[in-house]
């Protein structure tokens, strides 16, 4: 029988990427995001080009009523999920604190950290009581270093690392791993979002530079997802060769 694993955010980026992989590595997958037609569109693709079987949930991970009652709707056979991916999460904005918009900063820390809290909240029980399961939460180089006109977004990530090491410690008497993948630049739907859809912008990110790809960060996944029993690989920082840091990268 294979594993099951839920993704967050699975409607597009890393997290379409890794449903995908996942999927031809012998495990069924829970999907979940907020656009249905998007999910429903990959599941298919799944279902047509692979045999993992695919259950797809659409809800907002900001809202914990919204998350509660999916997970109550999910099928027995589907209840005892043992890989999870804390997928979702989003950039809005870049402006200094002082002339921040606070409904950015509410986005990104509901999606980033109380979304991926509350998702957490409700897999791990089932994992504590079979004392079996994998945590792979999505960080990112921001919550490593700061930069200006990110804090909010930098403070998101870093308390995903935060929250990542406690559930290690937490987790360590019930055998359940915890890792995180810190990517710096990925071209995804990132920068769009973060520039409220000034495709622009966003493509300016990536101009003369070699970002990552949704892919590579999909296959880390499945490399720490299938490490044997007694390894945990705890954090991978994955940089573009043309990336040194948050604000320093190399141009042609």
């Amino acid at each position: 029988m294979n594993k099951i694993a839920l993704i967050t955010g699975a409607s597009s980026g890393i997290g379409k990427a890794t449903a995908q992989v996942l999927a031809l590595n012998g495990f069924d997958l829970i999907i979940t995001g907020r656009r249905k037609p998007m999910l429903d569109e990959l599941s298919e693709k799944i279902t047509k080009e692979t045999n993992a079987e695919v259950l797809s949930l659409c809800f907002d991970v900001r809202n914990f009523d919204e998350v509660e009652k999916a997970f109550e709707s999910i099928p027995q056979r589907w209840e005892n999920i043992d890989l999870l991916i804390n997928n979702a999460g989003l950039a809005v904005g870049l402006a200094p604190v002082y002339t921040g918009v606070v409904d950015d900063w509410e986005r990104m820390i509901d999606t980033n950290v109380k979304g991926l809290l509350y998702i957490s909240r409700l897999v791990t029980p089932r994992m504590v009581a079979r004392k079996a399961g994998h945590i792979i939460n999505l960080s990112s180089i921001a919550g490593h270093e700061v930069y200006a006109n990110g804090a909010a977004y930098c403070a998101s990530k870093h308390a995903v690392m935060a929250i990542t090491k406690t559930m290690r410690i937490e987790l360590l008497p019930f055998g359940i791993k915890v890792s995180s993948i810190s990517p710096g630049m990925v071209d995804t739907e990132f920068s769009t979002v973060r520039f409220k859809g000034d495709k622009e912008k966003a493509d300016n990110v990536y101009k003369g530079l070699t970002p990552l790809y949704a892919i590579d960060i999909a296959e880390a996944v499945l490399f720490m997802a299938t490490r044997p029993t007694h390894v945990n690989i705890d954090e991978l920082i994955i940089m573009p060769t043309d990336q040194a840091s948050a604000r320093d990268f190399h141009r042609s």
